[in-house]
């Protein structure tokens, strides 16, 4: 139904009208001589061509979605693709305007629509992107990350990401990290590397990067290869400059790591508070080894003996032996082992009660402090989380424990195939952590229940690998005795032989009946209210899942 000639027209409106006569209209002439009207008013109001205000409000008629394609606009005007491909310079225009989103990957190319522009729309003004002036130093970086995260999700382009950095450098032109990043004599291209190692270092207390942090940034695969190849040689022009390097373990340089200099923080981040909130995180979850209580604990013979050899390289004057040996032969340094086996069956309590013997404190890995539901998030987590652990074995008298305790939650298998934010986050994830643990110079411990879901990957990765099994009969009987000292030996073996429980389980038993003896005094049989125990821990062995003892 055609509007009436002293209408009001406004954005939406307009918007709206084009949108309805487009539909099966394959963009016809007939369809821009009806639509004219509407067209000019966009055209005029936020200064577009006609054709560049049509694509706009097919846009903004699938705002809803994140990724809108080419086809689908095809489909809703019934003409080719090849028809609206046509359209590519003006799309690409809108593009560089800011009024959509492209995102690039190998798959396809797809569009959204920014919610700021909808905000304008809605308020028949014209969408003018931000200008960020007079910024102070934490912001202009805030802005930085925006900027990063719109190329990290290829939403912009490099040469568009580029723009923007400059735009925002020559806006903001009197802060002091600019005016020290704009003097160096130093081509385009590494003024965007040192301001993406900028972003890492402050916003993401990232001082330990890797390729696969850097890769994003650029278009040209051929010319990212070349970029990598004079990094990994330290021929790179930043290297030249003083502002970053290789990282290094005692003195092993480490081509496929780097940091940013103290010369770079000194002179580019006068203006920040620099502070590691990694370190802080770290801290909060250390054991130390003075504070372990002790206690006994019983295996099987062959457990024992792996148990026995693993406290033997702990201990401190063969730990630096062994590792000084291990060093000059070439091999890597790290000691990297894993305890897998049924729940209560006491890798928990074995790492504990080996770093109270060996006088090692842990650092204890929380899960739920690394994975994010942000993008990008965990990643970084996961690195800080190793840099950290890197400065304690540097500056600590003995080297502390890395513990990854029920690592299936965070070490499981990569997913093929990836396609889902989360599962590419899991495989970077694992990625990460396979690469630390590959140049590992310290002491890490995995516990997991679950040793078939870990990738395989992850097998050659660990030095040592203890299975824990459930204790056999005699150790059944040990661990009776030990828990409840009143137990005579007769109930003890009846109690070891009919119930088939692990270390945890008996633990759980003892607590009850020590809890029932508090309230309602010595038992008269002791067999029998303890059988009633067991059976009821039977019941509920589904859903418990008791960790930290043998």
């Amino acid at each position: 139904m055609e509007k009436k000639e002293n209408e009001t027209i406004d954005l939406l409106m307009a918007f709206e009208q084009i949108v309805e006569m487009a539909e099966d209209s394959q963009l016809s002439d007939e369809f821009y001589r009806k639509a004219d009207k509407y067209i000019n008013y966009v055209s005029a109001k936020i200064d577009l061509t006609k054709k560049q205000s049509v694509m706009l409000a097919l846009f903004v008629n699938r705002s809803y979605e994140e990724c809108i394609q080419i086809e689908e606009l095809s489909k809703y005007v019934k003409c080719s693709t090849v028809r609206i491909l046509r359209y590519m310079n003006d799309i690409d225009e809108l593009v560089k305007k800011e009024f959509i989103r492209c995102r690039r990957s190998k798959e396809k190319i797809s569009y959204r629509v920014p919610f700021e522009l909808l905000e304008a729309s809605k308020n028949n003004e014209k969408y003018i992107p931000k200008k960020w002036t007079g910024l102070s130093c934490p912001e202009l970086f805030g802005v930085l990350e925006e900027i990063f995260e719109m190329r990290e999700e290829s939403e912009i382009t490099y040469e568009l990401m580029a723009q923007k950095i400059d735009s925002l450098f020559k806006d903001n032109s009197k802060l002091e990290y600019v005016s020290r990043v704009e003097n160096y004599v130093i081509s385009r291209e590494s003024k965007m590397l040192l301001v993406l190692f900028s972003h890492l270092l402050v916003n993401n207390d990232d001082n330990h990067i890797i390729f696969c942090d850097l890769s994003f940034l650029y278009d040209d695969k051929r010319y990212w290869n070349r970029v990598k190849s004079q990094l990994s040689k330290g021929i790179h022009s930043l290297f030249d400059l003083g502002l970053i390097e290789h990282n290094n373990d005692d003195g092993l340089v480490d081509r496929e790591s780097f940091r940013m200099t103290d010369k770079a923080k000194s002179e580019l981040f006068s203006e920040l508070c620099l502070q590691s909130n990694a370190r802080d995180k770290v801290n909060k979850g250390i054991v130390r080894s003075d504070k372990i209580a002790e206690k006994k604990l019983f295996y099987g013979e062959s457990i024992q003996s792996q148990i026995n050899e693993l406290s033997q390289l702990l201990d401190e004057s063969h730990y630096q032996a062994i590792h000084c040996r291990m060093k000059e032969s070439g091999f890597r340094c790290g000691f990297t082992c894993l305890f897998y086996g049924s729940p209560g069956t006491g890798k928990t309590e074995t790492v504990l009660q080996l770093a109270r013997q060996t006088g090692r404190d842990i650092i204890q890995v929380n899960v739920a402090d690394i994975k994010s539901c942000w993008v990008g998030e965990s990643e970084k987590n996961i690195k800080n989380l190793f840099d950290t652990y890197r400065e304690h074995v540097k500056k600590d008298a003995i080297t502390p424990i890395l513990l990854f305790n029920e690592a299936d939650a965070i070490i499981n298998k990569r997913q093929e195939g990836a396609q889902r934010a989360v599962e590419k986050m899991e495989n970077s994830i694992l990625n990460i952590i396979l690469q630390e643990m590959e140049n590992l110079d310290g002491i890490l411990i995995a516990t997991t229940n679950l040793a078939q879901n870990m990738d395989t990957a992850f097998e050659r990765r660990f030095l040592y690998k203890i299975k824990f099994e459930k204790p056999t009969f005699d150790a059944r009987m040990s661990i009776w005795r030990t828990m409840i000292p009143t137990l005579n030996e007769e109930d003890s073996r009846f109690l070891a032989n009919k119930y088939d429980f692990s270390g945890g389980q008996i633990e759980n038993i003892a607590r009850h009946y020590t809890i029932g003896k508090i309230l309602h005094g010595e038992s008269k049989d002791i067999r029998k209210e303890l059988s009633d125990y067991c059976n009821n821990e039977r019941l509920e062995s589904h859903d418990k899942r008791n960790i930290g003892f043998a």
